[in-house]
C-alpha cells in the first residue's frame, strides 16, 4: 500500500498498534514482524494472515494449550551450524534439541481434526516436516546439562576413566602429604587449594623451605606460600596431560555432531521461523482480545460498511479508566464514495476519521479489528491524509500554500483504488475563497471515484454535500441543552459548528454574543440555526426510537412469557388427563389380577372337589356376572350423575365418551368427527366413540310431578 506523506502512519497512530502488538512478542522474529507490519494489497494475503489470528483468538477463548515454549534466539547458531569446519558449544545443542522437542510438539498438536478445524493455521506448518534425527543425534552426544556423556565415543570414555584413575591416585597421596605437613605444624588455615589447575598445599612462609616441591607463589599479605609438593609432581603432570586430551576429544566429538547437523541447517532455521511466526500470531490475537476486536469481511473493491467500529486506541485507553467508547457506522462505496463531517469543535470529527484510517491499515496488515463481524472493508492500494498544521518551514510555505500542495498531490495521484482523509479541508485562507476551491477539489476527487472523509465548517461544502452525486452528509450530534458533545456520527444531514452555544457555555458575555449574532449574514445565520434545529429534533427523534425498540421488545418478551405460559398450562391438562387414564387402567389391572387369582383358585377347586358341578357353577357365576361385581367408580359415578339419550349429536350437547367415561361439551361438528371440550382441553373425537347425555337432576326437574 502507498502511504502519502510517510508520517501517515504515525498521524494516524498505527505505530502505537505495533508497540502495543510488540509487547505480546516472545520472540525475536516475531518483534521484529510486529515492528515492520507490512500493509498488503493481495486479498489472499489478507484473508489469511486475518483467519490466522482468528483461529488463535479462538484457541485463547477456548483455553487451548498450544505448544509455544521455545523462545530462545538460535538465528546466529544456526548460521554457525552451516559453516564448514565451525564448533557449537553443548550449551548451544540443548537450545537446538528445545527447539526440536517443540516443533514435534506443533506437529503433534495438528492432528487430523485440528488440521480440519484450524485450515489457516495449518499452512504455517504445511511445508515442513519434523526431523527426529536432529534430537537422535544430540542425544547420543550431550547430557542434559550440556556436557558430553562419558560414551560419546571409546576414546573419551577410555580418557575419562583414566582420569578418574589418576585423580584418585593423587588425592590419597595429596592427603598422606598434607597430613603430614600439618602434624608438623607448616600448613596455613587453608592448607590447601589450586593454582594454574594443580593441586597446592598452602603454608606458612616461613616454613616454605621444609616443604619439597614447586613453589608457585604467595597470597597477598605474604603469610602463606603455595607449594606443589613433589610427591605429586608427577602424578599432577599425568592429570594435566589427561585433562589435555580430554578437551582435544571433546572438541573433536562437538565438532562432529556439528557437522552431522550441518545438513539439518536449513530445516532447523525454518522452524527457528515457524515457532516465530506462530508466536506473532498469537500477539495477535491476544491484541484483539484486548480490543475487542473481530474478522470482518473482506471485499475486493473500494468499499468500506463498518458497523460498531470503535477507534482501537481510544477503547483500549478508557477501558483503563473505566468510561465509554461511543461506536460508529460508517458506509462509504461508488455511490456514496465522499463523506463530509460537519459539526462543532472537539465534537469528534477528527477522532472519527482516524478510527475508520486506522482500522483500515489494521486491517491491511493483518490484524483483527474493534468492529462488528457483520462489517465489510475493501482493500485500498493508497491511503492520503492530510490533518494537522501543515505550515512547512523548509519550503518557507504558509499554512494553506502547503496545504494546497498536498492538496495537489491528491488530486494528481487519486484513483478509484484510493482512501483519503482531509481535516478541515480549505482551512488557513479566506471562506469565501478557501471554500471554492475546496468545493472544486472535492468534486475532482469525486470525479476519480476516490473514497474519502472529509471534516469541514465551512457552509458551502455542507451544501455541497446535499446535490453533488456521491457526496453525503454527516454531522457529529450535539446536545444543546447540556451544551456537550455526544460524539455520535449522524449520516445524511450537515451539522451546525454551534459557535454561539458554545461561546455561551465558556461563558462569554451575552452582549458580545448579541453582536457577533448582528454581524453574521442573515441567511447564513438563518441556515446554521436551522441545521441546529434539525439536529436536535433527529437526536429526539432517535431517542424515540431507541425507546420505542425498548417497548418492542419488551412487548415480544411478554408474547413469548405468554405464550411460555399457555404451553405450561396445556401440558399441565395433557398430564392430568394421563394420570387420569392412568388411574382407569390400575383399576382394570386390579380387576384382571384378582380375576386371576380367582380363576387359579376355581383350578385347585376343580382338581380337588368331587362335585364337579358346584366349581363349574362358581367359574360361570364369576365370569358372566362380572359386571355387577368388577364396574369401575368412575363408571358409577358418571351413569349415577348422567343419563344417555337415544338422539343426534349436536354442537353445544353434553357427550360421554365411551373408552374413558368422560363427559364434555360439544364445540364443532366436523363430518364424522367432533371437538369435544372436556375441562380447559379440547379434543378431536370420532362421534361413533360419543354418546349424548344430559344430567339427572335436569332430568327430574323436567319430569312432570
Amino acid at each position: 500500500m502507498r502511504l502519502y506523506p510517510n508520517l501517515a502512519p504515525v498521524l494516524l497512530e498505527f505505530n502505537t498498534v505495533q508497540q502495543l502488538l510488540g509487547q505480546y512478542c516472545k520472540t525475536t522474529i516475531a518483534a521484529e514482524k510486529a515492528a515492520s507490519l507490512r500493509l498488503h494489497t493481495k486479498i489472499n494475503f489478507i484473508e489469511l494472515e486475518l483467519q490466522q489470528a482468528h483461529e488463535f483468538k479462538l484457541i485463547l477463548q477456548h483455553g487451548q494449550y498450544f505448544p509455544i515454549d521455545c523462545t530462545t534466539h538460535l538465528q546466529k547458531e544456526i548460521q554457525l551450524l552451516s559453516i564448514q569446519g565451525s564448533t557449537l558449544l553443548g550449551e548451544d545443542f540443548l537450545e537446538i534439541r528445545s527447539l526440536a522437542y517443540n516443533i514435534q510438539a506443533i506437529f503433534r498438536w495438528f492432528d487430523t481434526e485440528r488440521r480440519l478445524a484450524y485450515p489457516a493455521l495449518t499452512k504455517v506448518i504445511e511445508n515442513s516436516y519434523f526431523e527426529k534425527n536432529i534430537i537422535t543425534y544430540i542425544e547420543e552426544v550431550i547430557d542434559d546439562t550440556g556436557n558430553v556423556k562419558d560414551n560419546a565415543s571409546a576414546d573419551l570414555q577410555n580418557i575419562r576413566i583414566r582420569l578418574w584413575k589418576k585423580r584418585n591416585e593423587l588425592r590419597r597421596v595429596f592427603e598422606k602429604v598434607l597430613h603430614k605437613l600439618s602434624k608438623a605444624g607448616y600448613t596455613a588455615d587453608i592448607e590447601e587449594s589450586f593454582s594454574s589447575g594443580r593441586r597446592v598445599v598452602a603454608v606458612f612462609s616461613e616454613h616454605k623451605r621444609q616443604v619439597k616441591g614447586i613453589f608457585h607463589g604467595e597470597s597477598d599479605s605474604r603469610k602463606t606460600a603455595f607449594i606443589e609438593p613433589e610427591e605429586t609432581i608427577d602424578l599432577n603432570n599425568e592429570v594435566y596431560a589427561l585433562e589435555n586430551e580430554e578437551r582435544a576429544e571433546v572438541k573433536r566429538i562437538l565438532k562432529q555432531l556439528t557437522a552431522n547437523l550441518s545438513s539439518y541447517a536449513p530445516l532447523l532455521l525454518n522452524y527457528l521461523n515457524i515457532i516465530g511466526l506462530f508466536d506473532f500470531i498469537k500477539a495477535k490475537a491476544l491484541l484483539a482480545m484486548d480490543m475487542h476486536a473481530e474478522k470482518p469481511d473482506i471485499i475486493d473493491k473500494s468499499m468500506l460498511h463498518l458497523q460498531r467500529a470503535y477507534h482501537p486506541i481510544l477503547f483500549l485507553n478508557n477501558q483503563k479508566s473505566n468510561k465509554p467508547t461511543i461506536p460508529v457506522n460508517i458506509e462509504l462505496n461508488d455511490e456514496k464514495r465522499i463523506l463530509i463531517i460537519s459539526g462543532p469543535n472537539a465534537g469528534g470529527k477528527t477522532v472519527t476519521m482516524k478510527t475508520v484510517g486506522l482500522i483500515q491499515l489494521m486491517v491491511q496488515s493483518g490484524l483483527l479489528v474493534p468492529v462488528h463481524p457483520h462489517s465489510q472493508i475493501g482493500i485500498f492500494k493508497q491511503l492520503f491524509i492530510l490533518m494537522g498544521d501543515t505550515q512547512s518551514i523548509e519550503f518557507e510555505l504558509s499554512t494553506y500554500s502547503s496545504h494546497l500542495l498536498h492538496l495537489k498531490h491528491f488530486i494528481e495521484m487519486a484513483n478509484g483504488r484510493t482512501l483519503f482523509f482531509i481535516d478541515e479541508l480549505g482551512s488557513g485562507s479566506d471562506p469565501n475563497l478557501g471554500g471554492a476551491f475546496a468545493e472544486v477539489i472535492m468534486e475532482e476527487l469525486c470525479r476519480k471515484h476516490s473514497i474519502g472523509i472529509v471534516t469541514t465548517h465551512y457552509l458551502n461544502l455542507k451544501i455541497m454535500g446535499n446535490k453533488t452525486p456521491g457526496i453525503v452528509n454527516g454531522a457529529m450530534a450535539f446536545d444543546e441543552k447540556k451544551l456537550e458533545p455526544l460524539y455520535q456520527l449522524m449520516i445524511g444531514k450537515p451539522g451546525s459548528s454551534y459557535t454561539f452555544a458554545i461561546a455561551e457555555r465558556i461563558g462569554l458575555p451575552i452582549a458580545l454574543i448579541n453582536r457577533a449574532r448582528k454581524l453574521v449574514d442573515e441567511q447564513h445565520f438563518k441556515l446554521d440555526k436551522l441545521l441546529n434545529n434539525t439536529e436536535q429534533h433527529l437526536q429526539q427523534l432517535h431517542s424515540e426510537k431507541i425507546e420505542l425498540k425498548k417497548l418492542l421488545k419488551e412487548n415480544a418478551d411478554l408474547k413469548k412469557e405468554l405464550e411460555a405460559t399457555l404451553k405450561k398450562e396445556k401440558h399441565k391438562q395433557q398430564i392430568e388427563l394421563l394420570k387420569h387414564q392412568n388411574k382407569l387402567s390400575e383399576e382394570k389391572l386390579a380387576y384382571l389380577k384378582n380375576m386371576e387369582r380367582k380363576l387359579k383358585q376355581i383350578v385347585l377347586d376343580y382338581k380337588k372337589a368331587e362335585d364337579k358341578n358346584e366349581v363349574i357353577k362358581n367359574l360361570k357365576n364369576l365370569l358372566f356376572q362380572k359386571n355387577e361385581i368388577v364396574q369401575p367408580k368412575q363408571v358409577k359415578k358418571i351413569n349415577h350423575q348422567y343419563k344417555e339419550l337415544n338422539s343426534t349429536i349436536k354442537e353445544g350437547m353434553l357427550v360421554k365418551l365411551k373408552k374413558n367415561y368422560q363427559v364434555g361439551t360439544v364445540k364443532e361438528i366436523r363430518g364424522k368427527r367432533a371437538i369435544v371440550q372436556v375441562g380447559l382441553l379440547p379434543m378431536n373425537i370420532e362421534l361413533s366413540d360419543l354418546v349424548a347425555v344430559e344430567k339427572q337432576e335436569e332430568t327430574e326437574k323436567n319430569q312432570p310431578k
